[in-house]
């Protein structure tokens, strides 16, 4: 469990976040097509997690937008954002934004936030993501993780692409 904040005000998350050098946590998540998305589907490629409580959010899509720009420089990586919000919303969203280097996926029917850490606890967002940053190797190891400590500042973009090279 983990403590940020929201508007200054501590809140809790449930469980714990991987740690680096550990394989990272098995997945599955609902594609903006409703097809299943899964760890091992990156196995080969590097994969940055951007996670984040809501698209309808100006810090989470801000996130989502910058990281979909720095995507198109990133060689043999994938970018994977993931929220709350249903597949539908992912895909008006993207289409709406012009969002088309990273993928977006919905973990509204797994346990993601749970394995990873990320689940807000309490507070009027419970039960929704954390704002975090998590790069996993070409095997699916982690090697960074950031949480957020502030959930309406953005992650620390710089930091977390440099964790790919």
């Amino acid at each position: 469990m983990a403590t940020i904040n929201m508007k200054g005000q501590p809140i809790q998350t449930s469980g714990e976040l991987p740690d680096i050098g550990d394989l990272a946590p098995d997945f599955t998540l609902a594609g903006t097509d409703l097809s299943d998305i899964k760890r091992d589907d990156f196995i080969g490629k590097k994969l940055l997690i951007s996670t984040f409580p809501s698209l309808d959010t100006g810090v989470c899509a801000a996130s989502v937008r910058r990281f979909n720009q720095e995507a198109t420089s990133l060689d043999g990586t994938v970018v994977l954002n993931v929220s709350m919000d249903l597949p539908f919303a992912h895909s008006r969203f993207c289409a709406a934004e012009g969002i088309d280097q990273v993928t977006n996926a919905s973990a509204f029917r797994s346990r993601f936030g749970t394995d990873y850490g990320i689940t807000i606890a309490d507070a009027p967002m419970a039960g929704l993501l954390a704002r975090s940053v998590i790069v996993l190797d070409e095997e699916g190891k982690v090697s960074y993780v950031q949480l957020v400590s502030e959930m309406s500042h953005e992650p620390d973009y710089e930091q977390a692409l440099a964790a790919l090279q």
